[in-house]
């Protein structure tokens, strides 16, 4: 009797003991194409009185893509008004290539034809919306930051 006791103490308290809130976090891809919807700008200078500026996108300016492949290459295209009879057009398009961390969030990409590379953080990618944000380093006495917000475009 008292081994069936304790059978059923341990079995109750490894029932009890497990936990199933330790659900990973789900893994959304990067991979796609994107359409940017805003933009946060912000800088704060080493004094602290700093400021953030939201951009919201217009309709034109939303047609824009941004398409991330799976062999890390990808395209940014802008669009906005112009011409003599202001048309929504492509204002500019740039080959990139990127390096994406998932783990740690990481985000570099740097464009066809420069040195230089943006580097940042992916701040939030779900199955509809990816923010991506890049920072300024170039100058030590002020942080500045861009956080770019996209919805997915599905295929």
């Amino acid at each position: 009797m008292k081994k069936l006791a304790l059978f059923a103490g341990l079995s109750l308290l490894a029932f009890t003991g497990c936990n199933d809130d330790d659900t990973p976090e789900q893994v959304f891809p990067l991979v796609g194409t994107w359409s940017p919807t805003q933009e946060v700008r912000t800088e704060v200078p080493l004094d602290g009185i700093g400021f953030s500026d939201q951009i919201a996108y217009t309709d034109c300016q939303k047609e824009g893509r941004w398409v991330f492949n799976e062999n890390s290459s990808g395209k940014r295209t802008n669009k906005d008004m112009a011409g003599m009879t202001p048309t929504c057009s492509t204002i500019s398009e740039r080959n990139f290539t990127y390096v994406y961390n998932p783990s740690e969030k990481n985000f570099e990409i740097k464009y066809q034809g420069t040195v230089v590379s943006d580097k940042g953080k992916v701040t939030l990618l779900n199955a509809e919306t990816l923010n991506l944000k890049f920072e300024d380093t170039t100058d030590p006495t002020i942080y500045k930051s861009t956080t770019f917000t996209f919805k997915r475009i599905p295929q």
